[in-house]
């Protein structure tokens, strides 16, 4: 008897030993949370707030050769651009400048969300697919940039 309750007595401390533990991995996860927040702050000490070096940018869902809107705006720096295509068909979103050279943009996708980032000046930009013949077929719009 005497060993069962020296068991019990052993169970019952590693039961409290275990409570203690789980209340010190909630504060590691509060921990955990703040580099990211700071991540985020620096983010937008460098480009602005997160909401303007982001554009989103959608293929038609019923899979037509347009976007869902031919416009799009974003302040100058480092750009996160976030293509979402729910259509079967293939399509992608490349960034050119005024004078015609491609600057970045996404890998080719379908069903999928993808994104890429890319350093932008101020100045108009035209945004486009390019998968041969989506462009030719209206799949293009204008990225202002400030």
């Amino acid at each position: 008897m005497k060993k069962f309750a020296a068991l019990f007595a052993l169970l019952l401390a590693a039961l409290a030993l275990v409570a203690c533990g789980g209340g010190s991995d909630t504060t590691g996860e509060e921990t955990a949370a703040a580099p990211e927040t700071t991540q985020e702050a620096e983010k937008e000490a460098e480009g602005g707030t997160a909401g303007s070096a982001a554009v989103d940018i959608e293929a038609d869902p019923s899979g037509q050769l347009a976007f869902t809107s031919d416009s799009a705006s974003a302040k100058a720096g480092k750009v996160t651009v976030n293509f979402t295509n729910t259509s079967p068909v293939p399509h992608d979103v490349r960034i050119e400048s005024s004078g015609g050279e491609e600057v970045g943009g996404t890998e080719v996708i379908s069903e999928s969300n993808e994104s890429a980032t890319v350093d932008l000046k101020p100045g108009e930009y035209t945004y486009f697919c390019s998968i041969p013949g989506h462009r030719q077929a209206g799949m293009e719009g204008t990225l202002t940039v400030k």
